[in-house]
This record gives structure tokens, sequence and C-alpha cells, in this order.
């Protein structure tokens, strides 16, 4: 394999991003420093290849990097007007790249060009920022390192951190890395492979060195009443309370939530010290960008019933936005950005757990994500010393730095659906499998509900990740599965937005032929499935108070009266009332209720595969493998119905044009007059 400094950079840095006692996801950025050529005159050039801003270690690619002109970089310091005036040096960037100089250059790009060493890494370790944000952590730097790392007070990434490290590394040529305080460790080596075991080395001897010295209860022993709940209540009670949570998160734009229960979470809520420390917040900007500067911690024990429970977090929340508001207005000034939104995004529960929320999945699960990587630098820090974090001062000056406001502003727009949860039933082909693609594609977290829970968790991964799609077991007869399928969306994504009963089945009979077994299994699946999602999900979106959709994939059936198919038109027409009905019962709670009637979806349909198809083809007399065709004939428009078409309807019952609609059924027929609405 032929070695490059670019290849031996993201090769590093994808073991970095792999293991996360390392960094965490986003978290830090590492670079390499060799021979380039200038193509407009041919000579030889030395640069700089770092990761860019945003970017993650362990997905690292080469269009990922930033790549600077050293020399050009380094001559920045003429030009440098002091720490007062750090902001404006990364508007030198760009006069400084190399060509168009890859991705968009970070802010800790000095510290990478400034120190004197090919390769350079900066990562947020847990045990790494339990040095950097011990009382003493100084001391303690000198004390577990010796002469090889030094200590760095606490400053604002920008050039004159940069500077301040090289000019350490230049008075003490022994040196492999410092401490950030407050912050994280940076760490260098003339090669990639010992820049690499130089981390490492300040990692793992900061983990032993903690494990030995440590107490043994640094958070303090467990309180009474707040250790966890049984895993069964614990997951009950917390399905119970994430929509009431959410609508408080929600407050001032929705939110998508995540739920953790891991040991580290549950611990430090059991014990006597997480007031405390919860209060202090994070320290490493990193953490306290996505986590806001500390959490909401529900102040009752983990026995407290569910009512008491939001009561309390309704009072909190009050509290923690007028806290918050404070605090912004503490530090703003004339220039700053304009406040975010003063709700959290770290709530924590004694004895359930921690309910994260963003603006999507993947970025509510990095926050929590993120906070148990503060609790673990609490509880190193604890165990050594006193956890003391930067200032609410410097954490605004961070927060709300106009670096991070552009930042924010590069961002794309969001999608049409997101921050919206859809459960989706019967989705693991066919017509709601089609729903579950249209909907996911336009930014709704999905839950692909089938009776067969291979199928449907393997239509959530064509779709996505599990931050994009899972899948979930529903027989939608059954009271108790749609309650347990709805609790797994709930737990997965912090609630429901948007119900589609999809659901059904049809046994083609005549009048004298048909069953009772076959009027029952149909009316049970269709008629009485879509009535048990509803109501479960319905009472998630009242708590949310957020609003919502429910739309029935009913059937032109439910109108037009064709031949040999009693008990499935009858359990159609069922569904398509309501639609009526529940529109009128949900408007005041701002649900909206809809019906999309299909006529004939042969191809994609699971229904027509599994031998409807072959009976209705002998009803209409042609063959089967002609029936899609035949039905297109008998339309208006002459066309077959697919899936995508019934998919499309959905996506526009549920978007923001149609938000004033409701009890309405829109045909997806192709034309059929027979079924036209009176």
């Amino acid at each position: 394999m032929t070695h490059s400094p670019q290849s031996d950079l993201i090769g590093r840095s994808h073991r970095f991003g792999a293991d996360k006692t390392v960094t965490n996801y986003g978290g830090g950025n590492t670079s390499a420093k060799g021979q380039g050529v200038d193509p407009s005159t041919g000579k030889d050039v030395e640069l700089l290849w770092v990761k860019g801003s945003g970017g993650d270690l362990g997905s690292l690619t080469e269009s990922g990097l930033a790549v600077l002109r050293l020399d050009r970089f380094r001559e920045l310091s003429t030009v440098f007007r002091g720490p007062e005036h750090d902001d404006e040096m990364i508007d030198f960037f760009d006069y400084v790249r190399h060509g168009q100089g890859g991705a968009a250059p970070s802010i800790d790009t000095s510290m990478h060009a400034l120190v004197e060493a090919d390769h350079v890494d900066h990562l947020h370790p847990d045990a790494g920022i339990a040095i950097a944000t011990a009382a003493d952590g100084e001391a303690l730097t000198a004390e577990i390192f010796g002469g090889k790392v030094a200590w760095v007070n606490w400053r604002r990434p920008g050039f004159q951190l940069g500077l301040d490290i090289s000019a350490l590394q230049k008075a003490n040529p022994e040196l492999i890395g410092v401490i950030l305080g407050g912050h994280g460790i940076t760490a260098w080596g003339e090669t990639s492979e010992l820049a690499e075991q130089n981390s490492l080395w300040i990692i793992r001897t900061a983990e032993d060195y903690i494990a030995s010295h440590g107490k043994k209860e640094p958070f303090g022993p467990a309180v009474s009443g707040f250790q966890p709940l049984p895993e069964e209540e614990r997951h009950s009670k917390a399905a119970a309370l994430l929509p009431h949570v959410r609508s408080l998160a929600s407050t001032d734009k929705p939110q998508v939530g995540h739920y953790i229960d891991s040991p580290e979470v549950l611990d430090f809520l059991a014990s006597r010290e997480h007031p405390r420390l919860a209060a202090l917040g994070t320290s490493c900007p990193d953490h306290f960008l996505r986590t806001k500067v500390r959490p909401l911690v529900l102040d009752l024990p983990a026995t407290a019933s569910i009512e008491d429970a939001i009561a309390r977090l309704k009072e909190l929340h009050v509290e923690y936005r007028a806290d918050y508001q404070a605090y912004y207005d503490a530090y703003a000034s004339t220039d700053s950005p304009a406040i975010r939104g003063a709700d959290p995004a770290i709530v924590l529960v004694p004895g359930v757990g921690m309910f994260s929320w963003g603006a999507d999945k993947k970025t509510a699960r990095l926050a929590g994500e993120y906070f148990v990587n503060a609790i673990n630098a609490m509880r190193g820090a604890e165990a050594l010393s006193t956890y003391q974090p930067i200032p609410d001062s410097e954490k605004f000056r961070v927060e709300y730095w106009i670096l991070e406001e552009n930042k924010l502003r590069r961002m794309p727009k969001p999608k049409a659906l997101a921050t919206r949860i859809a459960l989706v039933t019967g989705a693991a082909g066919g017509i709601g499998k089609a729903i579950a693609i249209r909907l996911a594609a336009e930014g709704a977290c999905v839950v692909i509900a089938d009776l067969d829970l291979q199928k449907a968790q393997a239509a959530a991964a064509e779709i996505g990740n599990t931050d994009v799609a899972i899948g979930v077991r529903a027989d939608v007869t059954s009271e108790s599965d749609v309650a347990a399928a709805v609790d797994a969306a709930v737990l997965a994504f912090g609630g429901v937005d948007l119900v589609v009963n999809n659901a059904g089945l049809v046994l083609a009979r005549s009048l004298l032929n048909t069953s009772v077994a076959d009027w029952d299994i149909q009316h049970n699946v269709m008629a009485k499935g879509s009535f048990l999602v509803s109501r479960a999900t319905a009472r998630v979106m009242i708590d949310q108070a957020l609003g919502g959709d429910i739309i029935y994939i009913s059937s032109k059936n439910s109108i037009f009266a064709g031949p040999e198919n009693l008990a499935y038109s009858a359990a159609k027409a069922d569904q398509a009332h309501q639609v009526r009905l529940l529109a009128a019962e949900l408007g005041g709670d701002g649900i909206r209720v809809n019906g999309i009637n299909p006529d004939g979806v042969v191809r994609g349909s699971g229904m027509f595969a599994n031998g409807w198809g072959a009976k209705r083809a002998a009803v209409y007399g042609v063959p089967e493998d002609e029936l899609g065709e035949y039905y297109a004939q008998r339309t208006l428009l002459k066309r077959e119905v697919l899936p995508e078409n019934v998919a499309n309807a959905v996506f526009v019952l549920c978007s923001a044009d149609l938000s004033h609609t409701t009890g309405l059924h829109i045909p997806v027929d192709a034309g059929v007059a027979a079924a036209f609405l009176r």
C-alpha cells in the first residue's frame, strides 16, 4: 500500500473515531504536514492537511480535509493583532488555502499549523477532559505525566491558542502534548505512528491514574428512592413521560428525541452529588454546544407517580427557560446572535434515564452521547479532585460565537417533514413500504410496523440506519401489540406525529361464500385495527400538544359497489367513516384526519400477490398478469395506480400545504366515476 501524509492521517483518524474512549462523534481534529506541488510554479511547497469543519474522524475521507499552504499560514502571525481580534483570523484562512483548499478549515486549524510537528492530534477523551476540568488540573498534569505533557489554561480555540501551544513546545522540546484546560488534549509526533502513540499514551496514562488513585464513589453514595427502576417498569415510565417532555422541549421549535438508560446515566442519577454536578453543566465546547450549558433535572425520586413527575417537569421547565434567558441576557452584547431557544436539550429523570433532543434523531442521539461523555469526565474529575468546568461567561462566548452562528447558517434547509415521527402499519412491503420510503425521503423518522418483524426490520434497513427508520412487530388486531408498537416508536424517537393506517388484507368472496371467519378477520384488521392504532397514537399526540396527522388508506371500494367483495368493502367503508368521526373529534387538538381511496394497486402489492389478484382476474375474466392493465383501462385517465402514487398522496396530505384540511378523502384511482365523492 502506498503511504502518503493524507492516507496516514485518514487511517489514524479512523482508528481514533472508532474508539469512544478516545473521542466522540464529530469531536476533535487531526492533521498532517507534507510536500506538495504548486501547479502555478511547478515548485514543491509544504502543505497542511487537517480535518475540516464539521467532519467526523471515524468517517473522514480525503474530501473532508482542508488543505492549506503552511508557509503562508505561518506568515499570518505578522498580521495577528492579538487575542481580542482572534475571530478575524478565520477570514484569512481562505487566502492561504492550496488551490480550492478542500473542506472549510475549522477554528482549530491554527493549533495544527503552528505546532512544529508533522502530525498533530486534538482529541476529547473522557479521561483527558477529566484532568482538564479538575480544580487542580495543572498540578495533576505535572504529577501524572511528568515533563512530557504540559498544562494550558483555558482559552477559546483560535490563533492565540495555537501560538500558546507552539511557544510551550519550543520552550520544552521534551513535550509530546498538552492538556487544554476545560477542553481536552493535543498531542503530536514526527510520524503518524508516533503522534498516535503519544495521543494514546496520554489517554491511557490518565485512565490508569484515575483508576488507581481515584475515589471509589466519586459521585457519593446512592440515595434511597433514586435507584434505577426495573427495566420493564423503567421503559414503561419513559414511554409515558416522553410525549409530555417532548411538548416541553419543543416549546420554541419541534424536536426529535432519544432515550438513554445506560448504567453511566442511571448510576449518576442515583448518586447524592448529581444535582450539584448537573447544575455545573458540561465544559468541553463540543459537549455544551450540543447539550446546552446544563440539563434539566427532575428532582423527584424514581418512585414518584407519572402524574407528579409530569407536573414537576412543567414547573422545572418554566424555571429552566427563565434561567436560560437570564444566562443569555447576562452575557449577550449588541452584536451577539439572537437567542436560539430556551428549551433544554437534555432532560434527566432519576430511575428512568436521559431524554435528549435535537432537530433530528442523529442530533438528539449525539447530544445524549455527549452528555454521557460529560458524566464520565465528571466522574474522573471528582475521583481525583473537584469538577470545575469553564465559567458560563466562556460557555456563552463559544455557544454564541459568530463562527458557530455562521456554521449554523451554512446548514441545509430542513426537509418538509423534518422533526416529524411517522408510524406506518403494514409497511414491510407494497403500499405501506412505498409510503415509508417517501416519508423518510421528506425528512421524517419512520417506524415500520408489520406482522412480520424480520420483514419490517429489513424494510427499515433499506431506508436507512436507526436514526431514520426502525422496524417493529405489530398485529393491529391486538390491543397489547399496538400499545407495544407505539411505545417502541416513542422510545425510539420521542413521540409520534404522523400515523398511516395501511395494514389490510382481502378475501374476495360472494355473499353466500363469505364465512363469519372471513368477515371477522377483515373487520378485525382494517376496522378494529385502525381504531386501535388511532386511539393509541392520538393519546401520544394529545400529550405532545404538537398536533398531528392520522391518515387512513381506505379504498375506492368504500364507495364503489363491486361484485363478490362484501367483507373487504364493508370494512373499508368502516375505515372511511372513522376518518370523518375522528376528524370531528380530534380537530380541537390540532390533529388532522384524512383518508386515501386507491384502486387496484396490483404491482408491488402484497395483497394481490397472495392470491387475491388471481381471484379478481377470474371475476373480471382476464389473465392475472393483465389485471393491472384491466384496471387502468376502466379509469378515466387510463393509467395504472402504483404504490408510489398512494405514497405521494400521503405526503401531500401531511404537508404544510394542506395544513387546513381535515376529514377529506383523496381518490387515487386514475378516475373511477362510480367512486366519485358525493
